[in-house]
């Protein structure tokens, strides 16, 4: 039962690390899933202090993912055509070019949005680098997060051996 535990808590741990970069994954809670699974199996026990840090560490960085991109759009003057763009971008980037596609298609999407709302073109280009930026700073907290669980997770199965 516990190489059953330790290998799904590692592909949920591969899994949300994907999650981190795709946005229909939540990344981080199924990297914390991963944990949880390693926490029930011999080959690790977890502080209760431990495992109630990192649950408020995955509640705040997922909450803020929400909010940061679209934070990003309106600090840089973007509108709410301006946010469903980058979003919508997004999801399309995902499916037509992987990770670089997520990028440019946030960014395009945010850009359009802009512009469909009747921005200029320099303000539209401005709201659409503040989702960028947005989005970027979301994603590098997520996989800062998703790190440190790995780790964790590796330290305890080597320490196991």
């Amino acid at each position: 039962m516990d190489i059953i535990l330790v290998v799904l808590a590692g592909l949920l741990l591969l899994l949300g690390l994907t999650g981190c970069i795709i946005p229909m994954l939540p990344g981080t809670p199924l990297c914390y899933l991963g944990i949880i699974l390693l926490h029930f199996s011999s080959y690790a026990e977890f502080s209760i202090s431990f495992l109630i840090l990192w649950a408020g560490i995955i509640i705040l960085v997922q909450g803020l993912n929400y909010f940061i991109p679209i934070w990003g759009t309106k600090k840089f003057g973007g509108s709410k055509k301006g946010v469903w763009g980058s979003m919508i971008g997004m999801l399309i980037g995902l499916f037509t070019g992987g990770p670089l596609g997520i990028i440019v298609g946030t960014v395009l999407g945010a850009f359009i949005g802009e512009m469909l709302a009747g921005k200029e073109t320099s303000k539209a280009i401005r709201a659409a680098f503040g989702s960028f930026i947005g989005f970027m700073a979301g994603t590098i907290s997520q996989l800062v997060v998703a790190g440190f669980l790995i780790y964790y997770y590796f330290e305890a199965i080597i320490r196991a051996l």
